[in-house]
């Protein structure tokens, strides 16, 4: 219980981060901006075509009575539409830091400056083109693994008890976990860390990753928290990296906010 406590203040202390280097936190609002349209226009598409989708994927029930119809067809729009927000929620910073690459480096960067004895940070030393790619071919190996979960956690939602309790829980604990995945890897990334490798360190510290991660995702349902949240939420996952990796820290050595890069 008390990694979970540990893994929590890694988020705060992201946040904390910010306000304290606050010039780069307007420019880390922008992708988070542009992907929050995005999705809000995709969330909105599924509620107003989920009626016409589901009729047409049961016509088995078209003879059922009209009670057990709507409530039949009812769960399942409810479980479409809880299915498509946890995949909104593990992708969207999937997408989001695909979209924002180079200023969300620039911040971890700049976070591990701040907490090196020496002032430096890891640099990848590749192209933005292939980070990119690598960044891209990461999030579709996370999404891959995010579907299969979903997919067996929508069937175990037909469980009675289980479905309404249980399985949420399990819900939000793998959301969390690949919600941490995602961000730990800007920095990790960085340091020539492989996906499978990135899998294995989280692993071995699961509590604190979920203490991390949990959180994040019962915060990111907030309308539009997702935005102001993924600055620090970038700055947490970075600091979270170095101590997973027993990197030496110290207190803020670099208090000058660069600007991040256009």
């Amino acid at each position: 219980m008390s990694d979970l406590g540990v893994g929590f203040k890694y988020l705060a202390r992201g946040q904390r981060w910010m306000t304290q280097h606050g010039r780069s936190y307007g420019l880390g609002l922008l992708p988070g901006l542009v992907t929050l349209v995005l999705y809000v226009a995709a969330l909105a598409g599924l509620v107003a075509w989920s009626d016409d989708f589901v009729a047409w994927a049961t016509p088995f029930a078209d003879a059922w009575g009209e009670t057990w119809l709507k409530l039949f067809r009812g769960l399942l729009r409810a479980l479409l539409f809880a299915l498509a927000l946890f995949l909104a929620v593990v992708t969207f910073t999937a997408v989001t830091l695909l979209v924002g690459q180079p200023f969300y480096d620039a911040l971890s960067e700049r976070v591990d400056r701040s907490r090196s004895p020496d002032g430096t940070a890891p640099e990848s030393g590749l192209p933005l083109l292939r980070d990119l790619w690598i960044s891209a071919r990461d999030s579709v190996r996370v999404l891959l693994r995010v579907l299969l979960f979903g997919v067996v956690l929508f069937a175990c939602g037909f469980i009675p008890v289980v479905g309404q309790t249980v399985v949420p829980v399990l819900g939000f604990c793998v959301s969390g976990f690949f919600l941490t995945e995602e961000l730990t890897a800007v920095a990790l990334q960085r340091r020539g860390i492989e996906f499978k490798e990135r899998l294995v360190l989280l692993k071995r510290h699961r509590a604190k990753v979920l203490g991390f991660g949990v959180p994040l995702t019962l915060a990111y349902l907030v309308p539009f928290a997702a935005v102001f949240l993924m600055p620090g939420a970038v700055a947490g996952a970075t600091l979270m990296a170095r101590d997973l990796l027993d990197e030496p820290s110290v207190d803020d050595v670099d208090d000058v906010d660069r600007p991040l890069p256009a």
